[in-house]
């Protein structure tokens, strides 16, 4: 085949793309082809001539990794899979946007080919951040032999206007992480129009600043030779991360819709379509690609095979990411003395440090308060690219959709800390490990209205609660330092997102309560005959309900105590189980310093705090407002009087 005829091919295979982008929305009447046919000469690159994959194991631990930023051109991403043969066909294509379809409006990662799902804007951009951390740090520990990739991500205005990329581009830049490449698709186009409406400043300038490597390309969307010469040139950056500013043309080759606002969210009408097809000089027909098209895109998708293969024999038998064994390593507690639980949390992660090589984390500028720190493990940087230690600086969401992103890139078990009143600031990244079942955990402390003067800014409430609304996160607030090594058990085996939820003061140290019985979600801690009430704590108020208990009992009234630490894991019990730990025949009263929305679920009547904190000690502001021995005592006998009319 001569070279001119490859051109032909190659320039055909861009047009099938961009009648892709047009028909699946088309069919779907709903999506987003602008970007997707404006970048379609920049995909056909990466799939053909850059990146090293192999379609037929999409999971291949060596594979470079690509991650759509801007995922509004899902059809772009979609197209290049089925294109080199990933797995999806023509049919899902077809099946664009619909209900239990492959292809769904954005990318999601149960999508075989697709890494991360995004969305959100700038999601993704922070999510290749922590790819590239995970991929120094076990290429640093492990070797060129097991690991040796890059992470390609394309963002665009919207991903760069977003708080998280800054956050993340920031640390990128100050790590010195090469090999994490980001193309950023400067369109000057957002859903409001031009981006002159809301964006002036100099966004090459900006990463320098940050220490990236800056490469403007511009009037180049098209030019296939030089779109590789970009990336060839980012390839041989490997003290700091590469931005390649692309100036592209939303909508192109539409003779209506080239550079319109128009064409990133209105599906274009089968007239558009008709009139850029002929532009194209391909046929009028929904969903046209032709066998030679085809051939060669899957030719593409095989040649990884080779390097695939020859990756495996050198390693045969990847380490898991949790030795036999592990959980031996949990330190214990002895019951009667007392302790903070995010003192606990640090005493477990410093005694699974050696034990489990693939933790790595640490905090929000808040390493020593969060008890995230990694001792003796050394701090990831350009000078010790092992380093398990990350000091994420004053960056909550962007920590967070990174540790997404690293859990995604796999092999590396990824923690990150903050208060829990921070969890609000990180949000959207908690959401997006749930939604892409990612395998991070989150540490949040100063779990209460017990954090004390600080005040009501920084006394969560709400939080708890509001986390677990979250489908799909496991939240975890233990009642001691032995709940707390059970807390850890239960994240570290949970398939998905774990959130634990620590105190900051110290906690009494119980002599019934169970490691074990975390991964249950709720369990007795104290057991009775006969019982009037059931009492159902979290946190630190198991030991408040306890001692109610005991007050309780002088005024002739039983009461069981149950400690429930994870509702999510309580839930997946069978219910004669849920019935065994509460006896949903008693009256119940739940008890926790916080909202007491949702406890209706398990309770009669809840002991909680329905209003901003205080600022005050935290014993005092607990008291103050009604966490303590009185109120809940009053309350039972309140509930049981009623009961009893």
């Amino acid at each position: 085949m001569s070279a001119q005829t490859d051109a032909d091919l190659e320039q055909r295979g861009i047009d099938v793309i961009r009648g892709l982008a047009m028909d699946a929305p088309a069919a779907a009447k709903s999506g987003h082809q602008g970007t997707a046919m404006a970048l379609a000469p920049l995909a056909h690159v990466l799939y053909t001539r850059v990146m090293k994959y192999d379609a037929s194991d999409p999971a291949w631990a060596d594979r470079d990794r690509f991650i759509l930023s801007t995922g509004h051109a899902s059809i772009l991403q979609y197209s290049m899979l089925h294109l080199t043969g990933h797995g999806l066909t023509l049919d899902d294509l077809k099946a664009f946007r619909q209900w239990g379809s492959e292809t769904p409006g954005h990318p999601e990662a149960h999508t075989p080919g697709i890494e991360v799902t995004t969305g959100p804007l700038g999601q993704g951009f922070a999510n290749g951040v922590g790819m590239a951390i995970a991929e120094r740090m076990l290429r640093a520990r492990d070797g060129d032999d097991a690991t040796n990739h890059f992470t390609y991500v394309i963002a665009g205005d919207g991903c760069l206007s977003e708080g998280v990329s800054h956050e993340a581009a920031s640390l990128a830049g100050h790590l010195g992480l090469g090999r994490l490449v980001v193309v950023y698709d400067d369109n000057h186009i957002t859903i409001d129009g031009d981006t002159d409406l809301s964006l002036t400043e100099d966004e090459p300038a900006r990463f320098r600043a940050y220490g990236w490597d800056v490469d403007e390309i511009g009037e180049v969307a098209n030019d296939l030779d030089a779109l590789e010469a970009a990336f060839d040139r980012a390839k041989t950056v490997t003290d700091k991360p590469t931005l390649i500013v692309l100036r592209s043309h939303i909508g192109y080759p539409s003779p209506d819709h080239t550079d319109t606002h128009e064409a990133h969210g209105l599906a274009f009408g089968a007239e558009d379509i008709t009139r850029t097809k002929e532009v194209m000089g391909i046929p009028d027909e929904p969903f046209w690609v032709p066998d030679a098209v085809l051939a060669y895109y899957r030719e593409a998708g095989q040649r990884g095979a080779t390097e695939r293969e020859a990756w495996e024999s050198r390693n045969p038998n990847p380490a898991p990411l949790l030795p036999d064994g592990w959980a031996d390593a949990l330190p214990t507690f002895e019951a009667g003395g007392s302790m903070a639980t995010r003192k606990a949390s640090q005493a477990v992660l410093s005694s699974l440090a050696d034990v489990v090589p693939g933790l790595i984390g640490g905090g929000a500028d808040l390493t020593g308060n969060t008890g995230t720190q990694l001792k003796d493990m050394g701090v990831q940087s350009a000078a010790d690219p092992a380093g398990r230690q990350i000091y994420f600086g004053v960056r909550e969401h962007g920590m967070g959709s990174i540790l997404v992103g690293a859990a995604k890139h796999g092999g590396v078990l990824p923690f990150g800390g903050t208060f829990l009143v921070f969890a609000d600031y990180m949000r959207p990244a908690v959401r997006m490990a749930a939604i892409s079942e990612a395998k991070c955990i989150f540490v949040y402390t100063h779990d209460s209205v017990g954090v004390g003067e600080d005040g009501p800014t920084h006394q969560p409430v709400e939080h708890i609660m509001s986390l677990r609304a979250i489908p799909e996160l496991a939240v975890v607030r233990p009642a001691d330092a032995t709940e707390a090594a059970g807390a850890w058990k239960l994240a570290l085996e949970n398939d998905g997102p774990t959130a634990l939820i620590m105190s900051r003061q110290n906690l009494p140290i119980l002599e019934s309560s169970s490691a074990d019985a975390v991964s249950q979600g709720a369990y007795l801690v104290r057991d009775a005959e006969d019982a009037d009430v059931v009492l159902i704590g979290t946190g630190s108020e198991v030991s408040l309900c306890l001692d109610a208990a005991d007050a309780l009992a002088e005024h002739n009234v039983t009461a069981k105590v149950v400690s429930m630490p994870c509702w999510e894991a309580f839930e997946a019990q069978p219910s004669d189980v849920q019935q065994a730990v509460i006896d949903f025949s008693l009256p119940r009263v739940a008890v926790e310093a916080g909202v007491t929305l949702g406890w209706d679920l398990y309770a009669d009547q809840v002991v909680g705090i329905d209003r901003f904190g205080a600022s005050a000690p935290g014993d005092t502001a607990m008291d103050e407002l009604g966490m303590n021995v009185d109120n809940v005592v009053a309350t039972v006998n309140e509930l049981l009087t009623a009961l009893a009319d």
